[in-house]
């Protein structure tokens, strides 16, 4: 027994001397998926002073590194085309003690981040349900070439090098654990374009936008507007998740610059009443993003906000801060907005229609950077009023030749006002011939502004004509 026990103890010894050379970032992992035809960013650590160096089995050539003085290295490791499974061999020299990731595929990888509603797994929170979860829980197979890495949660006063999360395969027990709406994306990017999809998942419930910005960026752009003294102490605040730079430093942070090919984001709840400044946030918070993780042209796909009544169903301000989403889309390049008008919950913040948010950014990222064509998955948008006779002709841009939909019915959702800035409920039509709709009232016979589904509670009624929601506008710029 005892000679058992020392075989075991300098077994163990071993395992811990040999993988003290070299050390990698739990992401980097078997099972992981790195962005195809570029140069991936792979980093570590090592306690010796001895060349890093690289090879895999999609190509002969060998890389090396040099680490620093901390014991850090770096390589950019050129990759292929769509493809495997692969190995990758990490070595100091000692190819005896050599790392080895298993099962590496290269395909399409995509960072996605935010708030609970990102962070929603596929089998749902308790009591709210994701609406399909079972088939596409117990229909999960390893073979389909879907890949997820979970960042564990953890918030920091500093940033910090290292964070918990490995990469899983598409089983039952890993799809049911994973942010629904990144997995929907990803399965219906994996269906069109036919190569493996890596996600890379942070996110925090009821977090902040500010939470996910760096010190530098809050600091040289938003001065006098967030207090950071308590970054310089000791004691991480209890809600952490209100507090700027907290889950950058803990999140975020030990990321860069892994290499992907764009971002979702679905956050906005926790910062609403602060529409102005965010549209700041986020076109800052998506410049940083890019610039650290060294993705320049990354496109940049965010939610915008479900109908929620907050406790005050008939409140203006959900309607206000889905305006300033939407404003985003003219500051910030190469973005996308998916609109959630249509699946709002009266009763939960976290709709059980994933499946419907996940595809609509997938369709967004299909047309926008893939080239697949076909459909429209871009909202209309508000273009112009006028009013004549007792009634509003509201044009859009359609972005297309198809127009907007359904025609021939009441359409709900609207309010119209006159003069005196009372708003009044108000039926729409189509007018299929055009890109317009007419609304009026009984109750104000010469109306001066018309709003939609601009209340914290409202349920979308108009679409394009592939089932793309219009997202709440207004015509006026009253503040009420």
């Amino acid at each position: 027994m005892k000679k058992a026990f020392s075989i075991i103890v300098l077994a163990l010894l071993g395992t811990i001397w040999a993988g003290a050379k070299v050390t990698l970032p739990s992401f980097f992992s078997d099972n992981m998926v790195l962005q195809q035809n570029t140069e991936a960013s792979i980093w570590g650590w090592t306690d010796t002073n001895g060349k890093i160096t690289i090879s895999t089995t999609w190509t002969g050539v060998k890389y090396t590194a040099t680490p620093d003085k901390d014991g850090k290295w770096m390589i950019k490791l050129p990759t292929p085309k769509a493809g495997g499974p692969y190995k990758i061999f990490i070595t100091d020299g000692d190819k005896s003690e050599r790392l080895e990731l298993k099962n590496v595929l290269i395909g399409e990888v995509w960072f996605c981040s935010g708030q609970s509603n990102m962070e929603m797994p596929v089998m749902g929170f308790n009591a709210q349900p994701v609406k399909g979860s079972a088939d596409f829980i117990m229909g999960a197979n390893p073979k389909t070439q879907i890949r997820m890495c979970t960042i564990k949660k953890k918030g920091a006063l500093k940033p910090v090098t290292e964070c918990e999360g490995s990469w899983t395969e598409n089983t039952p027990e890993a799809v049911a654990g994973t942010s629904a709406a990144a997995y929907f994306f990803a399965v219906k990017l994996q269906q069109v374009l036919g190569v493996p999809v890596g996600l890379l998942i942070t996110d925090w419930g009821g977090s902040t936008i500010e939470t996910w910005l760096n010190r530098e960026t809050v600091s040289e752009r938003f001065k006098g507007e967030f207090d950071l003294g308590f970054l310089d102490g000791t004691e991480l605040p209890q809600m952490v998740m209100h507090t700027p730079c907290t889950l950058f430093n803990g999140q975020v942070a030990p990321l860069i610059p892994f290499t992907f090919k764009g971002m979702l984001w679905y956050q906005g709840e926790s910062n609403r009443g602060r529409e102005e400044q965010y549209i700041r946030l986020q076109k800052e918070y998506v410049a940083m993003m890019r610039d650290l993780f060294e993705v320049p042209e990354a496109p940049f796909y965010f939610v915008q906000i479900a109908p929620y009544p907050y406790g005050e169903p008939n409140g203006w301000t959900s309607g206000y801060f889905c305006e300033a989403q939407e404003r985003s889309l003219d500051v910030i390049p190469h973005c996308g907005m998916v609109t959630t008008l249509d699946i709002g919950e009266y009763g939960t913040i976290h709709p059980c229609q994933k499946q419907e948010v996940g595809y609509r950014l997938a369709y967004l990222a299909l047309f926008n950077d893939y080239g697949v064509k076909g459909i429209n998955p871009v909202a209309p948008t508000y273009k112009e009023v006028k009013f004549e006779n007792g009634n509003a002709i509201v044009t859009f841009d359609t972005h297309d030749s198809m127009g907007l939909s359904p025609c021939g019915v009441e359409l709900e959702g609207f309010e119209i006002a006159g003069a005196d800035k009372v708003f009044h409920p108000a039926t729409g039509h189509v007018l299929s011939w055009n890109n317009q709709i007419v609304v009026n009232s009984p109750d104000v016979t010469e109306p001066v502004a018309v709003r939609y589904c601009f209340r914290n509670w409202g349920v979308g009624t108009l679409f394009n004509n592939y089932g793309i929601p219009v997202g709440p506008f207004r015509t006026d710029d009253w503040n009420l």
